[in-house]
């Protein structure tokens, strides 16, 4: 499947990118929902979270520590929140698997 964030991968189109290694990219988001919005994308294209399996699941756990790294790297003082939004009534719109780490204001909850 052939998304804008395989485009990116392939680096065919050019992105803020502030991580990368073998299995993921960190890159910021150009519609910012927060002063740090930067999507985590693993590099193996999977549409969404619930078409991921249990061949995944150390890619899905890399995800979450390459979170954490960012956080640390940006000192953003142990404060983000990650989100993952799961097809298009959760507010997916790039169907290529993403974590959205925001930072860096107030966040309200419940959000949405």
């Amino acid at each position: 499947m052939d998304t804008i964030f395989s485009k990116i991968i392939s680096k065919e189109i050019p992105a803020d990118i502030i991580y990368e290694d073998e299995l993921s990219l960190v890159f910021k988001d150009i519609q910012p929902q927060a002063p740090t919005h930067l999507l985590i994308i693993p590099k193996k294209p999977i549409p969404k979270l619930s078409d991921a399996t249990s061949e995944d699941q150390a890619l899905l756990g890399h995800l979450m520590l390459v979170a954490g790294e960012i956080s640390r790297t940006l000192e953003l003082d142990e404060t983000f929140r990650l989100i993952t939004n799961n097809g298009a009534n959760a507010g997916q719109s790039v169907f290529h698997l993403h974590l959205h780490l925001l930072s860096g204001r107030p966040l309200a909850w419940p959000p949405g």
